[in-house]
């Protein structure tokens, strides 16, 4: 029995999501590999080989495998899948990109953003917004997964596995990468930061998101903002957390102006810990908040800012 991982990074060096999806590797059983593709990513393939329970890597390269297509990613993995009685993937953007198509190919079923793993053939999974758990048992053959990297430890470093070269297959030439808009920002990277600041309509337009920045500067915190904060145009679209943005469980998530809308909660109510500040006493936010404010927030956010001022932040 084996399972293999394909690993979520840069290029440059391994995501923590592929951590979370060996953690889950773990709990399926058998020896684990791990499918390192991309371009110039030799470093990434090392870092793999190092994470604790990986018995192989294999890397692959080429220029579509460094722009993550779709179509190259599932011709690769479809060379590779024999053997193989389980393939993992982050639930990220490339993971929710790639993986219906190889499910499609195999003709199986896709066991989507599972948050646990019961046994070899029985998975957790959330629906209805998170709103509640499906337990899914699977009699394929080949087991298609995308995890949801927030639910599961990290796996740490300790293993020396073997790094092998595979080599990529030609991708239908149906598409092509032509360009990319990358934000750049001084914060942490929304989905792995271990506190966030998010805020809601509450906020009243863009401008006022910067006493939102000045918080989490202090903080070394990440941004967020809820749906209807993106969709009034106050910030961009990768501000977004939700059942339709980006799932977090930091530490410490701060909602700011937000109501609280089942496809909100869906995206951080795994946070360890949450804290509401909010006018509206009856907002659903404070449902699952550990620690609530009812105040006005052009008012309560500044003096946290002071607080925090005072303590050496």
């Amino acid at each position: 029995m084996a399972t293999l991982v394909i690993a979520e990074h840069d290029n440059k060096s391994l995501n923590e999501a592929t951590r979370a999806a060996v953690t889950a590797a773990k709990k399926i059983g058998g020896d684990i590999h791990i499918l390192v593709a991309g371009q110039g990513a030799k470093s990434v393939a090392d870092e793999a080989a190092k994470v604790e329970g990986v018995a192989k890597v294999m890397l692959a390269e080429s220029d579509a495998l460094g722009h993550k297509l779709a179509e190259a990613l599932e011709s690769l993995v479809l060379s590779v899948a024999d053997g193989h009685d389980a393939i993992l993937a982050p639930a990220s953007t490339v993971g929710k990109n790639f993986m219906p198509r190889v499910a499609a190919k195999l003709d199986v079923m896709l066991i989507s953003d599972i948050t646990s793993v019961e046994s070899a053939d029985t998975f957790i999974r959330p629906i209805y917004a998170g709103n509640a758990l499906m337990t899914v048992k699977s009699n394929d053959k080949v087991k298609v997964i995308t995890v949801r990297p927030t639910t599961f430890e990290k796996a740490g470093d300790g293993g020396s596995a073997s790094v092998e070269t595979v080599s990529a297959p030609d991708a239908a030439a149906k598409s092509a990468f032509v360009s990319e808009e990358l934000s750049k920002s001084d914060r942490p990277e929304l989905g792995a930061a271990k506190i966030v600041i998010s805020g809601g309509r509450g906020m009243g337009n863009g401008e006022n998101f910067a006493i939102l920045e000045k918080v989490a500067d202090k903080l070394g915190a990440a941004v967020g903002a809820s749906r209807a904060a993106v969709d009034a145009g106050f910030v961009p679209n990768d501000y977004q957390v939700g059942q339709t943005g980006k799932v977090v469980a930091p530490q410490l998530y701060i909602a700011v102006g937000i109501s609280g809308a089942i496809q909100h909660l869906a995206g951080m109510k795994d946070s360890k810990v949450i804290v509401a500040i909010n006018k509206d006493e009856e907002a659903p936010i404070f449902s699952v908040a550990d620690y609530g404010l009812v105040a006005d927030l052009f008012k309560a956010v500044p003096e946290f800012e002071e607080e925090l001022a005072k303590i050496g932040y």
